[in-house]
């Protein structure tokens, strides 16, 4: 398959998702690692444009460690809307990355970038099948089941769906470990330890499921997306 997960930052989906990525990258699926914003807003002392080139590089960093192709749409952090101009940049995502599922944020987690992602993404991977809807590229040819990764730290989210991380926690941290401008960021601006706070959230998870790591995702329960088999790894 052809797995497109899309996050509003640079580390969003190390934080949520890294460890079912490289599981899925484990069973010889190819990854798309989508961040819609540059982050260049994430950090107390560097300076937009130089976080932005620091950023876009440890997103290189972090995609290598599993092989997977890493894109960005080039947005700047807080300025994510759902207006045309943007949702033609996710329309064309679509018809470029030819997903054959599809992770990104839910609905209900804390940051407004997140949210509106979310909403983009849900209503790109259908437009971007509509033969009249043109851009430079041929429309996708189905609509992708999706799944919405857990809200940070896991608040006002139930889980539909678990995938077991054990084997790959230690990638997932790792691929976290690749984003230093954040480690230190979210240290000095959350006083969170974000490489603990992953591995602590993947315990919870496992807890829950009854294995020592897992990641939680929420399915996208609307008609044409639906399947019968599994579609997490």
């Amino acid at each position: 398959m052809r797995v497109l997960a899309v996050g509003a930052h640079p580390d969003d989906i190390e934080i949520l998702s890294a460890g079912t990525l490289a599981k899925y990258a484990a069973d010889g699926h190819e990854i798309v690692m989508c961040h819609v914003s540059i982050g260049d807003k994430g950090h107390f002392h560097i300076p937009n444009e130089k976080l932005a080139e620091i950023r876009r590089k440890e997103a290189l960093l972090s995609a290598s460690r599993i092989g997977a192709e890493s894109v960005t749409l080039g947005l700047p952090d807080c300025a994510v809307f759902n207006d045309l101009p943007t949702l033609t940049l996710f329309i064309d995502l679509m018809r470029s990355a030819k997903p054959d599922v599809i992770i990104t944020h839910s609905p209900t987690d804390y940051m407004p970038d997140h949210v509106v992602v979310g909403q983009l993404v849900y209503d790109a991977s259908f437009h971007a099948t509509l033969p009249n809807w043109k851009t430079s590229l041929p429309p996708s040819e189905k609509v992708p089941p999706i799944y919405c990764m857990d809200n940070v730290a896991g608040v006002d989210f139930t889980p539909t769906e678990y995938v077991d991380i054990s084997e790959f926690i230690e990638t997932k941290k790792a691929m976290m470990e690749c984003h230093q401008s954040q480690v230190v960021w979210l240290k000095e601006h959350d006083n969170l330890d974000i490489v603990d706070f992953i591995e602590t959230c993947a315990k919870y998870r496992g807890i829950q499921c009854g294995v020592p790591f897992a990641e939680a995702f929420q399915t996208v329960n609307r008609w044409p997306r639906l399947r019968t088999e599994r579609l997490l790894p």
